[in-house]
């Protein structure tokens, strides 16, 4: 597999649209784009490059999660935790079974990578 390198100026170009998220809490609902990456030989491994607009939504994924915020403002409040703030240039790492609510406030565009 070669490399993929993906130039912060041409994501907004391979971002798709995705429709709303699963479960929203705000209405409008906050809408997704995403772009997928894969990884050869790595099946049980999904990442790519995921935005979202402003709004509240649920938590739906049940895998561990590592992303780093590339631009935008937002907030997660875990059911079991203390709510933590994230901006562009913060990574965070979620275990697997995190649930909760994000709250966008400012569009937020991520790379993630779900194992």
């Amino acid at each position: 597999m070669a490399i993929q390198v993906v130039r912060q100026d041409e994501i907004p170009q391979v971002l798709k649209h995705a429709g709303p998220v699963g479960i929203p809490l705000s209405q409008p609902p906050c809408l997704l784009r995403t772009a997928p990456r894969t990884i050869n030989e790595k099946e049980h491994v999904e990442t790519g490059f995921w935005e979202c607009s402003p709004g509240k939504f649920r938590r739906e994924i049940v895998q561990g999660e590592i992303m780093h915020i590339l631009s935008g403002a937002c907030s997660f409040a875990p059911d079991d935790g203390v709510p933590i703030e994230l901006k562009a240039g913060d990574t965070a790492f979620f275990p697997p079974q995190t649930t909760g609510t994000w709250e966008i406030r400012k569009t937020v565009r991520k790379v993630y990578v779900l194992v």
